[in-house]
């Protein structure tokens, strides 16, 4: 692959990523509402559901999407690039499949985690803060730097599954859906939308309970055995499944989104 194609496919994946991104944040919002187990005023689900996608205020907006869309690019885009990398030097199979989400995710993870904690912490309508910035200060001062980090683990052991899934649904679909022809776009559309929407579901549905804990570790400031220790007293098992339908939109969403415009991109081009 030449150095322009390169640099033009990252552009690609950049942009999709930024457009699940903006599109996607009502739904994160909601998401990270309903897993940290934040409460919110309502007579009903539906009442409480549209508040937590809908009504103002919305707090840490740019910085969440502007997180999510560097750290999807790149682990989709590098696993692309490492995937290709690890086979031109021989290496085969799993290892090429895994190691470079899993390298990259990781990475992403670590880099992201006090943006990822400061962003859901303010979005606890109890909140008296009101931007990432003031959310970071506070949990510097009160928790000192390793609170930055707090939840990392669990960030890490929720992230990477994600992602090794969602890349291995999405090429393993690549290779065994039937092709379309080039100039058929539609046929290519709905090829992408199936192969989008099955990566995108796998990594969900995988990663739901780590998304708790580590919303719960970010709510409470235990550790990862404490979270999971206090789910399991408190609701056993149904912890697992805790804003199951929210996150089926706010993760499975995005991940099918990103791969599909990638793909529109690229095949446009």
């Amino acid at each position: 692959m030449s150095h322009k194609p390169a640099n033009d496919d990252a552009m690609y994946h950049l942009a999709a990523s930024g457009i699940a991104a903006v599109v996607n944040f009502p739904l994160w919002r909601a998401s990270a509402i309903a897993q940290s187990g934040f409460k919110l005023e309502g007579s009903n689900m539906m009442v409480r559901y549209y508040k937590a996608v809908v009504q103002p205020p919305y707090r840490g907006v740019l910085a969440t999407m502007l997180g999510m869309t560097w750290a999807r690019a790149a682990i989709f885009f590098g696993s692309d690039i490492g995937k290709d990398y690890m086979k031109k030097h021989g290496y085969y199979g799993p290892l090429a499949q895994t190691v470079p989400p899993f390298l990259i995710g990781t990475f992403v993870q670590i880099a992201n985690m006090p943006l990822v904690r400061a962003t859901i912490t303010i979005q606890d309508p109890s909140s008296t803060m009101n931007s990432v910035s003031e959310a970071l200060v506070h949990i510097y001062k009160t928790k000192g730097i390793s609170g930055l980090w707090h939840g990392v683990s669990a960030g890490i052991m929720k992230t990477v599954p994600k992602y090794i899934t969602a890349v291995a649904v999405k090429d393993y679909m690549e290779e065994k859906l039937p092709r379309a022809d080039p100039a058929d776009k539609q046929s290519n559309m709905v090829r992408s939308g199936i192969k989008s929407v099955t990566a995108g579901l796998a990594g969900a549905i995988l990663t739901n309970p780590l998304d708790v804990i580590r919303n719960e570790m970010f709510k409470t400031d235990l550790s990862l055995k404490g979270s999971f220790q206090k789910l399991v007293r408190e609701e056993g098992a149904a912890f697992m499944t805790r804003g199951m339908t929210s996150n089926m939109t706010a993760v499975a969403f995005p991940l099918a989104m990103t791969i599909f415009v990638t793909d529109m991109l690229l095949q446009g081009k």
